[in-house]
C-alpha cells in the first residue's frame, strides 16, 4: 500500500461513489452519448479504488496514485498512465492495447493475462510537469526497484516497447512478446520462461540471472552466450528440436490424405499419421482435418492450428502444444499426459470420454500436463483426467466439469462460474 506520506496533499481524492459517476460519464463519452466527459484523473489519489470491468479507454491517469486499485477486466486501450503509481494494482485480464505506461511504477502489480499489444513501458519523467514540481515531489521516493517486479505472466505484449527498469525482476512467464523491444537494458532476475520472444529485440541487454527456460527465441536479437545452460533448458531456437517433416519424403497434405484412408478403412489401407518426435513448427493449418488416432508423442506442435479437427483417441503425450488452437475440435479419448499445453485454446472443444464399439469408455487424459493460461471456456470436460496438472489462471468458465478428476491439480487463479466453484468443491472432496 502506498504510504500516505508519499501522496501529494493536493491530490484530489474522490470517493468510490464519486469515481463511479466519473466513469459513467467517461463511458457515455466513449459511446458518444450526450453529456459524456473524458475522464481526466491526472495526479488524483485513487489508491485502492475499483475500476473493475468498466470501459476507461483513452482516460488520462498521468501521475495518478493507483496502488492497490482494481482494474481487473477493465478496458484501458490507449489510456495514459504516464509516471503513474500502479504498485500492487490488479490489472488481471485487463485490455491495455497501445496504452502509455512510460515511467509507471509496477512493483507487485498483477497483470496476468492482460492484453498489452503495442504498449509503451519505457522510461518517463514528470519533473517538468508544472512550475511547482508537485508531481516530481510526489514520486521522488520511487526507485528503479519500484518500476519492475510486476507479474505479467500470460500477458500479450506483442510489439511492446519497454525499459529495463520495468523488466528487472518481473515475471514474463508464458507471455506473448513477439517483436517486443527491450534494447540496452538490464533484465536482471527477469523470468521469461515459456515466453514467446519471436523476433524480439533484446540486444545489448544485461542478462544476469535471466530465465529463458522453454522460451521461443526464433529470430530473437539476444546474446545467448551470457545465459547459463540451466536457464536455457528447453528453449526453442531456429534449430530443429526434433525430426523435420521433410525427412518423411511425402508432402504433409498427402500424409493427411493417407491417414484419412487409413481411418476410413479401419487400418486396412493408407497409413497412420505418426509424427512422434517431429518438429512441425510453421506447418500449415490442420483446421478441419481428420486426425483420429494420430500419434504425436513428444512432437513439437507449438502454436499450430487444430481448430475443428477430428482427433479422437490420439496420442499427444509429452508433446509441445503451447498456444495451439483446438477450438471446436473433437478430442474425445485423446491422451495429452505430461504435455506442455500452456496458453492453448480449447474453447468449445469436446473432451468427454470416447465410446468404443466394445462398450468401453476411453477418457481424455491430461494428467501431469502444464495448462497454465489455457482457455477451456464452453468445452465439455466430463470425466477428463486433470490429475497433477497445472491449471493456474486457466479459463474454465461455461465448461462442463462434471466428474472431471482434479486430484493433485494446481488450481490457483483458475476462472470459474459461481456454479462451477461449488461443483469443484464437491469434486475435490471425492478425490
Amino acid at each position: 500500500m502506498t504510504d500516505k506520506k508519499e501522496i501529494d496533499e493536493k491530490a484530489i481524492r474522490p470517493t468510490q461513489q464519486e469515481l463511479d459517476a466519473i466513469i459513467k460519464k467517461h463511458e457515455d463519452y466513449i459511446s458518444g452519448r450526450k453529456g459524456g466527459v473524458c475522464a481526466h484523473l491526472v495526479n488524483h489519489n485513487l489508491v485502492g479504488l475499483s475500476f473493475s470491468n468498466r470501459n476507461l479507454s483513452d482516460a488520462d491517469f498521468t501521475g495518478a496514485y493507483l496502488s492497490e486499485a482494481d482494474f481487473s477486466g477493465t478496458k484501458l486501450d490507449r489510456a495514459i498512465f504516464y509516471c503513474a503509481d500502479l504498485r500492487q494494482a490488479n490489472l488481471y485480464g485487463a485490455s491495455l492495447l497501445h496504452a502509455d505506461l512510460r515511467g509507471a511504477s509496477l512493483r507487485g502489480a498483477n497483470m496476468v493475462g492482460a492484453n498489452m499489444v503495442g504498449i509503451d513501458l519505457r522510461e518517463g519523467s514528470l519533473s517538468n510537469a508544472d512550475g511547482h514540481g508537485d508531481l516530481k515531489e510526489a514520486h521522488q521516493n520511487l526507485t528503479v526497484v519500484d518500476k519492475g517486479g510486476a507479474n505479467l505472466s500470460g500477458a500479450n505484449l506483442n510489439g511492446a516497447k519497454m525499459s529495463g527498469a520495468v523488466a528487472v525482476g518481473s515475471n514474463f512467464s508464458d507471455a506473448m512478446m513477439k517483436g517486443a523491444k527491450i534494447k540496452k537494458a538490464s533484465l536482471k532476475d527477469a523470468n521469461f520462461s515459456s515466453a514467446n520472444l519471436e523476433n524480439a529485440d533484446l540486444s545489448e541487454c544485461d542478462l544476469e540471472n535471466v530465465v529463458l527456460r522453454g522460451a521461443v527465441l526464433t529470430g530473437t536479437s539476444i546474446n545467448l552466450s551470457e545465459v547459463s545452460k540451466e536457464n536455457l533448458e528447453g528453449a526453442l531456437t531456429e534449430e530443429r528440436a526434433g525430426f523435420s517433416i521433410d525427412t518423411l519424403g511425402i508432402p504433409l497434405e498427402q500424409l493427411l490424405q493417407m491417414h484419412k484412408i487409413w481411418v476410413d478403412s479401419s487400418g486396412k489401407n493408407g497409413k497412420q499419421f505418426d509424427v512422434s518426435g517431429y518438429d512441425l513448427r510453421s506447418s500449415p493449418s490442420f483446421t478441419g482435418a481428420c486426425l483420429t488416432l494420430m500419434r504425436g508423442k513428444g512432437a513439437i506442435l507449438y502454436e499450430l492450428d487444430f481448430s475443428k479437427t477430428h482427433l479422437q483417441g490420439g496420442d499427444l503425450r509429452e508433446a509441445d502444444l503451447r498456444h495451439a488452437n483446438f477450438s471446436g475440435s473433437d478430442l474425445r479419448g485423446t491422451t495429452f499426459a505430461k504435455a506442455q499445453i500452456r496458453g492453448a485454446n480449447f474453447e468449445g472443444a469436446l473432451l468427454q470420454p470416447l465410446s468404443l464399439s466394445t462398450g468401453y469408455l476411453m477418457s481424455t487424459d491430461m494428467s501431469g500436463t502444464s495448462l497454465r493460461h489455457s482457455n477451456f471456456s464452453k468445452a465439455n470436460l466430463q470425466h477428463v483426467k486433470f490429475c497433477n496438472a497445472d491449471l493456474s489462471d486457466a479459463d474454465l468458465r461455461g465448461a462442463n466439469i462434471q466428474d472431471a478428476d482434479f486430484k493433485g491439480a494446481e488450481l490457483s487463479g483458475v476462472q470459474l462460474d459461481k456454479e462451477q466453484k461449488e461443483l469443484l468443491k464437491e469434486l475435490l472432496k471425492k478425490n
